[in-house]
Order: C-alpha cells, then structure tokens, then sequence
C-alpha cells in the first residue's frame, strides 16, 4: 500500500466538485488480495467521500463500507483495513460479514452485558452495572477481557468475603460468571450486533464456588403478624411514611417487594380495586384484585410528585428502593420492636396464612404470579382467573380482620 495520499485526495474532491463525475480512488492490488477505495462523488449540495473494502470473489466484485472521509483519515482507514479486511479477503471469506476483529476489553465486556440486561427488560441492570463498574476499576477497565485469570477474580472477592459481607461476596461473583458467560455467546449470537469480540477461551469465574444457598422456612404465626402490622400502624420512632404502609401492602398481598415498592399510580385501578403488572420477574403481566383493608390503604395514599405510592425519602420523583425497604425492617428487628424477618419471609408468610385461612394452594399461586409449568397453564390457559382471585382476596380479606379483631380485644382484656 501506499498509492493514496492526501494530496491526491483533496485534488480528487475538487475535481468532482466542479465535474460532477464519480471518482474511485484505489489503493492495493486488487484481485486476491482486496483493495481499500475512495469513492467521492457528488451530491446535490456538497461532495462526499467514503471509505470502502472492496473485494474480488467468485468473479464479482463487493464491497463494504469502512467510514467517511475526513472523519476516517487515510492512516485511520489502512488500520482498519488492515486489521478488519485484508486477512479475511486473504482467506477467501467474505468482507460482507466481516468487522471489527479488536479484541474486547473489560469495560466492553460489562457495558455490554449490561446494555443486554436492559434490552431484555430486566429491572436488574441497574444494580448490575452498580456492581460491575466497581469491579472494572479494580480489575482494570482497559485490560483484554480475556486476560482476566481466575486468581484474579478471587482476590477481588476474598476480602468481600472476610469482612463479612458473605452475600455480596457472592453477588460479585455471579455478576461476573453471568458477564463472561454473556461474553462468550455475544460474538457467536446473529442476533447481537455487538462491535466487540472477546475471543474469551473460559470463564474464569466458573471455577469459583457460590454461597450455599440457605432456604428459607421463617414465616409469621398470627400473633407474629398483628405485632407487626400493628407496629406499622403507629411506629415508636420516626420513619418515612412511605416505608411502613409499603410493607403492610407486602403482609396484605403478598407480592414481590420491588413490586410494591415501584407500584405507580397508573397501575391502580381505584373503580375494579385492581393492581396491574405489565411487566414482572417472570416477564410475565400479572394483577390483583386487592382486599378491602388493602384497598383503604392503596386509597389513603397520596402519591409523590412522580406518581409513585412509596416514594423515596432521598428524592421523591423516584420510588422507595427495594434494598432501602430491606434496611428499614433490619433496623427494627435489631431494636426487638418487631419479630424477626425478612421481606421475603412476609411473603412466605402471606403463603402460609392465606392457607390457613381456607385459600387453595392454585390460586394462591396465581395472586403471588408464581410460574405455573405444566403444559396447560404455559401453552394453552389464558384464562385470567380474576373472579377466583376476588374471591379468594375476600375470603383473606375476612381472616386478617377478624384476627386483627380477636388480638385487639385479647389485648383489652
């Protein structure tokens, strides 16, 4: 190479200015082995420049656009063809599904994952790129992807470990075995259009084992339950309102913490008293129709300026964070002022009592949207079973009164 300079070219993008004619400026060999072109010609208001691979095969030519002159200067233009074009020109392979060979860094890694998790509606990506962006500082954003060693990633995640933080510790290591794993099916997937290749030969996160899982079985007997609304009704220290009305909403429904906690005015149906989903954790529409004491307490709600009902304490345009509904029920249970539980165990709980106020197991299942896998409810039910899900809403609706009643009279006397 070396036929093309700029001289040339800016003599070439004069000429068509005032000819009008088409120029192909070339550089290389052609047959065989390819040849970078400038096409300039000219349009109604001005003269463009474009760069191109052009490829002899088969006995026809093609061609495949590299960038525009003089956003792509000449050198940046032989880089590219050099590296993107020439080798697989030399190959027999065609330019047309050729493109960018530089190998991706840790930083490309990570934003791509995360831009995957947000094209597929996921609400984790936000805390995913959190975490990540944490993790390429220390790893080194600009370093090859592929040059991360396993060794590596543990002494990243040992002192998360021994600080105590066995969870996040965790987390961090499935945020990293999930991001290489992305990585190493984007470059071979047709329908991601990703500019990066990583060329990842493992995942270096695989060798490293999870947490154990620990099931949870802690649910709220009906004592258990009173304590705690009642606390929720009249808290003995200062809290944000949002946060106790939120958690009752989880005790009364039982649904998904980040549910409530994001619930916005628009999904509220305050004439058929529904709650409606478009969008859950299994990608699935869900909705309820909501007892009476839920009801009253969705209807005493004003919500904040961005329409939502649990509105931030920091910034109330935007919804309570699930994770801050979780350090507000730690706080209490470490004071002893309420039972100990988790938020997902108010859920376990709704489960358990909902049964035992007569509730059957299959429409608990559905008002809680847990996936249904037999081949008739996947493939073929599409019934909506909003009448069974009122009456069973009802039925609980009575239950909780009437225990909230006998404890209150219990207490009087």
């Amino acid at each position: 190479m070396g036929s093309l300079n700029d001289g040339a070219i800016r003599q070439a993008l004069k000429r068509v200015e005032l000819t009008g004619k088409q120029e192909n400026l070339t550089e290389g060999e052609g047959r065989g082995t390819g040849r970078l072109v400038l096409i300039v010609r000219a349009m109604p208001t001005r003269v463009i420049a474009e760069w191109m691979a052009q490829q002899w095969r088969d006995g026809k030519r093609s061609k495949k656009k590299l960038g525009d002159y003089p956003s792509m200067s000449l050198a940046q233009a032989r880089e590219v063809f050099k590296r993107d074009f020439s080798d697989a020109i030399q190959k027999g392979r065609s330019i047309k599904i050729s493109g960018d060979t530089r190998p991706g860094t840790v930083g490309d890694l990570f934003e791509g994952y995360v831009a995957s998790l947000k094209a597929a509606g996921k609400s984790s990506w936000k805390e995913t790129e959190k975490g990540l962006n944490k993790i390429a500082d220390t790893l080194g954003r600009n370093r090859l992807a592929r040059e991360i060693e396993p060794e590596e990633l543990v002494e990243l995640i040992r002192p998360i470990y021994e600080r105590g933080a066995r969870s996040m510790a965790d987390h961090v290591r499935c945020y990293l075995h999930a991001a290489y794993s992305w990585g190493m099916k984007s470059e071979h997937d047709y329908r991601n259009s990703s500019p990066r290749r990583f060329r990842i030969p493992f995942n270096p996160a695989s060798g490293i084992p999870t947490e154990p899982k620990v099931q949870g079985t802690r649910w709220l007997d009906e004592d258990e339950f009173v304590k705690l609304y009642r606390w929720l009704d009249c808290p003995d220290v200062p809290v944000h309102p949002s946060y106790p009305r939120a958690i009752q909403l989880i005790m009364l429904t039982g649904q998904r913490v980040e549910e409530i906690a994001r619930l916005h005015i628009d999904q509220w149906d305050p004439k058929e008293r529904i709650i409606d989903w478009s969008k859950t954790k299994n990608m699935l529409p869900h909705a309820i129709p909501l007892p009476s004491l839920a009801a009253e307490l969705i209807e005493s709600i004003t919500p904040g300026p961005g329409g939502w009902f649990f509105p931030s304490a920091k910034d109330p345009n935007q919804p309570v964070g699930h994770g801050t509904l979780y350090s507000f029920t730690w706080r209490q249970r470490d004071r002893g002022v309420i039972p100990f539980a988790t938020n997902r165990d108010l859920r376990r709980t709704w489960k358990t009592l909902s049964g035992k106020a007569g509730i059957a197991k299959e429409i608990r299942d559905r008002i809680q949207n847990h996936s249904l896998q037999d081949i008739s409810s996947k493939n073929y039910d599409r019934w909506n079973y909003m009448p069974e899900k009122r009456a069973a809403m009802a039925k609980w609706d009575r239950y909780v009164r009437g225990l909230l009643a006998r404890k209150d009279l219990k207490k009087a006397a």
